[in-house]
């Protein structure tokens, strides 16, 4: 991910916060769905007081099982400018099994969440994702209450969605949207409400099988 973040700041110019979950990269600690929920509230906390940067100025993204932090502190926050959800997932158990009800002991349950947000929400999928399906991101639009003009990848897969042009382009466009936008009515307003595939070839990646 650091390569990626990078090259984002390359490209559109913005200031990028990231972090490793609990016990993963430098962080210590044990991995657990929970830990990335604190994990993710330490960096806002970081940023509010260490940085004076407030919640109106920030843009969240995450990426695949990323999706659960991300989403967890957007629906706590009222005033963001925006989410990007880039390979999202629904839910843990929704990746594995196409289950139409959510249960107790499910992880990172998107799918709730997601209804709790207020910002315009851009969301980034591969049709050709064989990790999580291209359904995980299409119900997540659905269920936006700030629509943004989502950006289908057609042939992209689960790891390789920002070596195609197109994702560079979208992004940019979408976090230029979101700076015209008064932090006050940021809430009202978002892009048109249709679907993008952007015809783009397809790049082969490492590949994470199920387990």
């Amino acid at each position: 991910m650091l390569h990626l973040f990078l090259e984002l700041r390359a490209h559109l110019r913005v200031n990028i916060m990231s972090y490793d979950y609990s016990g993963y990269g430098a962080s210590t600690g044990k991995p657990s769905e929970f830990n990335t929920y604190y994990d993710i509230e330490a960096v806002y906390d970081c940023l509010k007081k260490n940085y004076g940067i407030r919640q109106e100025d920030l843009i969240l993204y995450g990426q695949s099982v990323g999706s659960g932090p991300t989403l967890h502190l957007a629906a706590r926050l009222q005033r963001l400018r925006g989410v990007v959800l880039h390979s999202a997932i629904l839910s843990g158990i929704r990746v594995l099994y196409p289950v139409k009800v959510t249960f107790w002991f499910d992880i990172f349950k998107n799918i709730d969440k997601i209804r709790q947000v207020h910002c315009p929400v851009f969301v980034i999928h591969g049709t050709a994702d064989d990790i999580v399906d291209w359904s995980h991101g299409k119900r997540l639009w659905e269920l936006s209450k700030e629509k943004y003009e989502p950006l289908w990848i057609k042939g992209g897969g689960h790891c390789n969605l920002e070596t195609y042009p197109e994702y560079i382009k979208h992004l940019r466009k979408f976090i230029s949207a979101m700076e015209k936008l008064p932090a006050s009515k940021q809430s009202k307003q978002s892009n048109a409400q249709t679907s993008t595939i952007t015809e783009v070839k397809h790049n082969k990646c490492l590949r994470f099988g199920k387990r």
